[in-house]
């Protein structure tokens, strides 16, 4: 079994999004989307694929270090068709958190993800930026995940 087998379905996904990242915005927006998960490479893997109101899709490509237990986490969306660099982690006590690096805008900026509030039926995740080495995290952007029926 692996960590992300709780996703393996169909999900409705509450989305709140902020506007503006790193800029001391407090202006949210909020949609709604679905998805769908599912296992490959013999648990080794997973793909889940998101399709948003505006009908854009995006995908995130999960692939387990067998040696390590250490997850990548990759994001593509249909809007741009580029696969960003990883965020790398595990999962601790039922929370998984991941990180990475990436840039936003031209600045360099240290990605996490965290994966909370994991049940049969629904899920949280939530996406934050730090452009000061960690020193502070603003969080931009949440999925509130439920199981559909």
């Amino acid at each position: 079994m692996n960590n992300f087998d709780f996703l393996v379905g169909e999900w409705t996904v509450a989305n709140r999004k902020l506007r503006e990242r790193l800029v001391g915005s407090e202006e949210w927006e909020e949609f709604q989307a679905s998805s769908v998960a599912w296992n490959l490479l013999d648990g080794g893997g997973q793909i889940d694929q998101f399709t948003f109101p505006d009908g854009t899709t995006a995908l995130t490509l999960r692939l387990v270090d067998p040696r390590t237990q250490q997850w990548s986490l990759r994001w593509a969306a249909s809007t741009d068709g580029v696969l960003l660099p990883p965020v790398i982690g595990s999962f601790t006590d039922g929370v998984g958190t991941f990180y990475g690096d990436d840039e936003h805008q031209g600045t360099p900026v240290r990605v996490r993800y965290v994966w909370s509030e994991i049940t049969e039926n629904s899920a949280r995740w939530e996406q934050a930026f730090s452009a000061d080495d960690e020193q502070s995290w603003e969080i931009n952007w949440t999925m509130q995940l439920t199981r559909k029926q």
